[in-house]
Parts: structure tokens; C-alpha cells; sequence
């Protein structure tokens, strides 16, 4: 993190401006949708729904407040490193100009020299520099980065390395003890505990984000502060159920995590290309409002709203119109715009997909071919 983006790190502290991932403006058809169906459409019965989620298995034992943290630290404090990076450009006569630096943490979860921090610790960076204990300093290279998540994979030439395993974020409940360990204004291993306080915390609750991120935040009362970023969360049995990423500034102990699961479903992507190429829809969506569930006469404020659909794309080319509300994708129910942007991200570019859509009253099924979401760069408006 650069010494001339302070400013930024004021206003959000832990959180860099993530890519785009809209499309532009001008390119969006709005309207009044009718009550016809597309001619791929297939009628649903009234009363026919998805099935609920597959359990995720017995519930989680009643958490019990352990009498210490001490041997879940010890345990784990091996496998946090800590990140320094510098940013240089090239001066006169061509020699390297240190710019600024940055600190941050990561988190070893393969032995053989794969750590996990955040993309914002170490984007822009020349040079990367992780520190395993005290005294033992490596050079690390970067595996894949994907800035509208926040998360970056690192390499170093190591093996048998110490680390923390991946544990499962869905399982997580709200109230469940965590463990946050990092280096908070260069405060090396530092170990805070606390409660996962909510779950899915999105754009709207964390400020300062580019809403055309993903996020679903765990939020966890753990003290979280600069230099945290890119640590690992963990559950009492040492697993690390999120990567430390943002706080709320001027309030006390709300810090937010993305959650492993997320992470651990681009990590095969970016382990093999180093980025992660989305598929989209082709729409913009938004919540359902009270408003809009008494207008367009529907039951419960599930799913999401098509505000505007791109002309040309996947669902422009399938038949679905402002208005209509996408409540599933693949057979699973869409609760939230959120949740859709996600799932519709990763499915697969060129993937046929179908949609559970409701349209005036009538429910229906709806086939579409997935797109490739456009470049960022050409992007201004959420798009999925």
C-alpha cells in the first residue's frame, strides 16, 4: 500500500477499490415487462418449488467459551506470516524509484509454499517479502490475484512448511467463537478473539466498497486494524473460516472477513490461470423492494429484480424484461441480487443455465447460454 494513498486508507483502512464488474449505462434496456413469456419458456404449476439445501450435517454443538486461546494460537501463529511490499517506477536513467511500501498479513494453507492474503496488500507491488517468524524472510511471487473478491494466492520456494488448514464458513454460525492472529500496525503475531457478530454483509454495510464487487462478508467483533488484512479468522478448532479484509472506521471492534468457502471456490481457478474469467447473465438486478412485491404482486421480497437487461446478451437473447424476478439459478433459490451475482459469476462461461423466473404473477423456466462478462475497463454499472 502506497505512502500517497493514505488518503484512501483513511476513509476506508483496510479496503482497496475493487475492479468493476458492470456494464455500461448506455448500454441497458429498461422497460415495463408484459405478462408473455419467452418463447423458451417453460410454465411452472402453482405451488411447485425448489428443494430446500442439502443439511450441511449435525448442527455445531452449542459453543462454550474456552477457558484460553493459548494452545489454539500456539498451534497456528507458525503459519501467519507477515507481508511487506514496495512499489518502485523507473527514475532517471532508468534506475528503480522506491515509491512506497506497504505491510499486511497472509497465511501459509499448503505446506508446499502457498499463502492466502488479500489483493489489496499487495497489488501494485514491486516486490514481495513474507516473514515467517522473527527472523526467517522469503521473496514471494504472486499465483493469481482477483481484486473484485480481495484475494491474492502467493508462492515462496519453501516446503514442509507450517500451516492452517481451510474450514467451512457455512457451517460458521452467528455467535460462534473466532480467533483473529496478524500484525496490526506492524505489531507481529498478534492474536485477538471474538464472535462471528452477522453473516453476509454486503456492499451496503460495509462503505467505501465499489458495488460491483462480490462480497458476503462475515462480520466478527475480533479487534481488526490496519495490518490485520490478509490474516486468517479462525474457528476454535484452528481452521480458517475467513480472510481479515475491512473494518467499519470510527466504530468499535466491526471488522469483516471474506468467507473461506468463497475463496475456496476460485482457488482451483486461480491456482491454474491466475485470474478468474466470469460468466454473466447479462442483466442488472437489484432487491426486491416492499414496494415492488405489492406492484408486481408477489408474495415475499425473495429474489432479484431485473432493473435492465444488456441488449444482445444471454438474457436479452432469451427473453427476459425489466420487471421479471429471477427467485432460482440451477435448480437451487435465489433469496438475493447478491447471491445471484455470485453464483451466475462462477458457473461457467458458455454454460447453459436455468433461470426459475416470475413474471407478472406466473412462474416459469427459462434456459440461457451464459456470456463472458465484459472487461472491466469498459464497465460503469453492476452486471451479472
Amino acid at each position: 500500500m502506497t505512502r500517497p494513498a493514505k488518503s484512501f486508507v483513511a476513509a476506508l483502512l483496510l479496503v482497496a477499490p475493487l475492479v468493476s464488474l458492470g456494464a455500461c449505462k448506455k448500454s441497458f434496456s429498461v422497460g415495463t415487462s408484459s405478462s408473455a413469456l419467452p418463447s423458451g419458456a417453460v410454465p411452472v404449476p402453482s405451488g411447485i418449488a425448489f428443494a430446500p439445501p442439502s443439511p450441511l450435517g449435525p448442527a455445531l454443538a452449542p459453543g462454550v467459551a474456552p477457558m484460553s486461546f493459548a494452545e489454539l494460537a500456539q498451534r497456528s501463529d507458525a503459519a501467519v506470516v507477515f507481508v511487506k511490499t514496495l512499489q518502485s517506477r523507473a527514475g532517471a536513467g532508468g534506475r528503480q524509484q522506491i515509491i512506497g511500501e506497504g505491510l499486511g498479513s497472509a497465511f501459509v494453507f499448503d505446506p508446499n509454499g502457498l499463502i492466502l492474503t488479500n489483493n489489496h496488500v499487495i497489488e501494485g507491488a514491486s516486490e514481495i517479502r513474507v516473514t515467517f517468524g522473527k527472523k526467517r524472510e522469503m521473496p514471494a511471487t504472486v499465483v493469481g490475484r482477483d481484486p473484485p473478491t480481495d484475494i491474492a494466492v502467493l508462492r515462496v520456494e519453501a516446503n514442509g512448511l507450517p500451516h492452517v488448514p481451510l474450514g467451512d464458513s457455512d457451517a460458521t454460525r452467528v455467535g460462534d467463537w473466532v480467533v483473529a492472529i496478524g500484525n496490526p500496525f506492524g505489531l507481529s503475531h498478534t492474536v485477538s478473539a471474538g464472535i462471528v457478530s452477522a453473516k453476509g454483509r454486503t456492499s451496503q454495510d460495509v462503505r467505501g466498497l465499489d458495488e460491483s464487487g462480490y462480497y458476503d462478508f462475515l462480520q466478527t467483533d475480533a479487534s481488526i486494524n490496519p495490518g490485520n488484512s490478509g490474516g486468517p479468522l479462525l474457528d476454535t478448532s484452528g481452521r480458517v473460516v475467513g480472510i481479515n479484509t475491512a473494518i467499519r472506521a470510527q466504530a468499535n471492534n466491526i471488522g469483516f472477513a471474506v468467507p473461506i468457502n468463497m475463496v475456496k471456490e476460485l482457488l482451483p481457478r486461480l491456482l491454474k490461470d491466475g485470474e478468474i474469467k466470469r460468466s454473466f447473465i447479462g442483466v442488472v438486478v437489484a432487491a426486491v423492494a416492499s414496494d415492488d412485491a405489492q406492484r408486481l404482486g408477489l408474495e415475499d421480497d425473495q429474489g432479484a429484480l431485473v432493473r435492465a437487461v444488456t441488449p444482445g446478451g444471454p438474457a436479452d437473447m432469451a427473453g427476459l424484461r425489466p420487471d421479471d424476478v429471477i427467485v432460482g439459478f440451477e435448480n437451487q433459490l435465489v433469496p438475493t441480487p447478491e447471491h445471484l451475482r455470485w453464483v451466475a459469476s462462477v458457473a461457467g462461461i458458455g454454460k447453459a443455465a436455468s433461470l426459475r423466473v416470475v413474471r407478472s404473477g406466473r412462474t416459469f423456466d427459462l434456459k440461457l447460454k451464459l456470456g463472458g462478462l465484459p472487461d472491466s475497463g469498459t464497465r460503469s454499472a453492476p452486471a451479472e
